[in-house]
């Protein structure tokens, strides 16, 4: 669909609406902001974001009349697409489109994107610094947090564009089409949005539906669901394994990762040349070296960033050390896999602060995964009641409920010996206490660094 002459509403004022807002008024297109909030401070709105001052502003709920003058939609990642209104406007013949979809009309150059359930933002800022030590123009966007909206504007044909994107945002494109994609693995997340978990397989694998044997598709051998859509992939599918060697793609062996080319295999590095811990972050890496690899990066030059690259902040993030005690900032351990893979990379007995958010996920495979390492699980959130009980009905009796996240913090530290660990890793998303995950874990950082030697 072309954009011109269109009128585009756009849903959510937000980073996300904001940032496609100011790109649509960039390229002169007619629009209008919508937010569902009828009490939202106008004034603080167009204090912080002067450019969308003059863009028409609507509240609260749209009328009839309003909907038929609109041609397309575009959704903030937050915003499901089955609400009356937005179904309402899919009646009406309205396009309803996302962020991603929005950015990639008007973006220029070579993209790679990458979602999967879990390990998305590492990878995506592991692959970013992989490009930018070989290619001039690179943009690192999407959820990772910078908005590809914000990047699109003046983007070139020489621009590479490194794009996590996640199962929301991909419910929303059309015409999306990445010459490099990575799906890294699915598990149970998002289930009260997408309701099902074939709708949220099929969300997650859709960030291929463009491509075909022009391009490539990294996937995870080890996960089941990823192997068998490996057979119907419409793009070339190149495998990473962390449990097997291969006839071709990447896998660790032992503690070596090797890159295999029809049963040739090459070593690319090994483990401890990593900053990076777990087996978990050794399959982030074979997911970077993949696409990077088939995007024309010369293994010397990924292997030259693969010995610097550190832990993003909020995944297993080091913080501090008091009276021998190390605390861990893991708040992107935002569902019971991602927790999974913070408990693993625990090498000492750990204090686990968990709870937040009920995204309606199963807390079982988490708990069963304590494998004797957590000392004692302290609950914060909607989710505390819920957990503590399925940790009782497996044995795990050691848990502690809390009010607040200071209170966990408090705790933990008071009854933490010396050579243990606290690790802030909630399994669930951090909404009700926090507005994101990341200043669940930035306000972590800060009541940890406040405790008192």
């Amino acid at each position: 669909m072309q954009m011109e002459g269109k009128r585009v509403l756009v849903v959510g004022t937000g980073i996300s609406g904001i940032a496609a807002t100011e790109l649509l008024v960039n390229k002169k297109i007619d629009t209008v902001l919508f937010d569902g909030n009828e009490n939202l401070d106008v004034d603080a709105l167009y204090e912080k974001h002067p450019t969308v001052r003059n863009v028409p502003l609507i509240l609260g709920a749209l009328t009839d009349e309003q909907m038929d003058t609109i041609d397309i939609a575009v959704l903030s990642p937050g915003v499901p697409t089955d609400l009356p209104m937005v179904l309402a406007m899919k009646d009406r013949g309205i396009a309803i489109w996302g962020e991603i979809e929005l950015a990639y009309y008007f973006g220029k150059g070579r993209v790679v994107a990458i979602t999967g359930t879990n390990g998305k933002t590492t990878t995506t800022a592991l692959t970013g610094a992989i490009m930018k030590n070989y290619y001039k123009d690179v943009r690192i966007v999407g959820n990772i947090g910078i908005p590809y909206t914000q990047e699109a504007a003046d983007m070139t044909e020489d621009t590479v564009t490194v794009a996590e994107i996640s199962s929301f945002q991909l419910e929303t494109i059309h015409d999306f089409a990445p010459e490099v994609t990575a799906i890294l693995n699915i598990t149970p997340d998002h289930l009260n949005r997408h309701h099902t978990m074939e709708n949220y397989i099929a969300a997650k694998e859709s960030i291929t539906k463009n491509q075909n044997q022009s391009g490539t598709c990294v996937l995870n051998y080890e996960d089941e669901e990823l192997r068998r859509f490996g057979e119907k992939c419409p793009a070339k599918v190149v495998y990473f394994s962390s449990r097997r060697k291969l006839d071709n793609g990447f896998y660790l062996d032992g503690e070596d990762i090797y890159q295999a080319v029809n049963q040739t295999a090459t070593h690319v590095i090994h483990v401890d040349e990593l900053n990076l811990l777990g087996r978990h972050n050794y399959e982030n890496v074979m997911a970077a070296c993949a696409m990077a690899s088939a995007f024309g990066v010369p293994m010397d030059k990924i292997v030259e960033v693969l010995k610097t690259f550190t832990a993003v902040e909020h995944r297993i993030e080091y913080v501090t050390e008091k009276r021998g005690v190390k605390f861990y900032n893991d708040s992107k351990g935002t569902n019971p896999d991602a927790a999974i893979q913070g408990i693993r990379a625990m090498n000492r007995p750990t204090w686990l602060i968990g709870g937040g958010y009920d995204k309606q996920s199963e807390y079982d495979e988490w708990i069963e995964a304590f494998d004797g390492k957590v000392r004692s699980l302290v609950l914060i959130g909607q989710t505390a009641e819920k957990i503590e009980a399925c940790a009782h009905r497996h044995g795990f009796m050691d848990t502690v409920r809390c009010d607040t996240l200071e209170e966990a913090v408090t705790f933990c530290y008071e009854h933490a010996k010396e050579g243990d660990a606290v690790l802030l890793s909630p399994a669930c998303a951090s909404w009700g206490m926090f507005p994101n995950y990341e200043e669940r874990g930035r306000i972590f950082k800060e009541f940890v660094c406040n405790l008192k030697e």
